[in-house]
């Protein structure tokens, strides 16, 4: 994936870059708008993540600037802005979708993970693997053809660490990502080990494998092909 981060902060940036080429993407940055229009009209990118306020010009700019081009280049807005507005504003020009700061860099990861299979997919996001079947849009699991009756808690917390597979994903960002503006420490760390249990227990007994690692006392590990 060759992926475009727009960005004027600059620890945040550097951040992002070291995080995402590590993943194994090719990215590139620009700080300033200037530089962004640039990138953009020069070269093809997969997806860029798009900073709305920028020293010379809005982010908002370069997302229409993006959707004029023919390219079906995927756009995820990171900003401080996080009225309902602002949010509206970026998604009625085409955005995919608008991540707020601060954030973990794990749930931006795991939305463009998201975006990219599901622009790869023209539309269709089902997993599969070792015989199970994720069906986001309907949210269903199967393994062969038999239904895996899990609950929407359940179901969010398996999709989530089916996207960040192979890597640790801690505590608390699971409890943010099921609970978002709820989300209280102590009473959302109890709720996750239990949802993780048993959803464990539910795949185990379907599948007879546990794709589902703790790594104690950070978080845990989805490990499949």
């Amino acid at each position: 994936m060759k992926l475009l981060l727009v960005e004027d902060e600059p620890v945040l940036l550097d951040e992002l870059y070291t995080y995402f080429r590590q993943q194994g993407m090719d990215c590139e940055t620009a700080s300033c708008f200037s530089d962004a229009k640039g990138k953009i009209l020069d070269a093809y990118f997969d997806m860029v993540l798009l900073d709305i306020s920028l020293p010379g010009g809005s982010g908002l700019d370069l997302l229409q600037l993006l959707k004029e081009s023919a390219h079906e280049t995927g756009i995820l807005i990171i900003s401080a802005k996080d009225s309902l507005h602002d949010k509206l504003d970026g998604l009625n020009l085409g955005a995919d979708d608008y991540l707020t700061k601060p954030f973990y860099v794990e749930e931006l990861n795991a939305r463009i993970n998201a975006l990219w299979r599901r622009k790869n997919a023209n539309g269709s996001m089902m997993i599969e693997f070792d015989g199970l079947k994720i069906d986001p849009y309907a949210k269903s699991v199967y393994y062969d053809t038999k239904e895996i009756p899990l609950t929407r808690k359940e179901f969010e917390l398996l999709l989530y660490l089916v996207i960040n597979k192979n890597r640790l994903v801690s505590k608390q960002s699971l409890a943010e990502h099921l609970w978002s503006d709820h989300y209280h420490t102590d009473d959302n760390y109890d709720a996750v080990y239990m949802h993780t249990m048993n959803l464990r227990k539910k795949i185990r007994s379907a599948c007879k494998k546990d794709y589902i690692k703790t790594v104690y006392g950070m978080g845990y590990r989805f490990t499949c092909p």
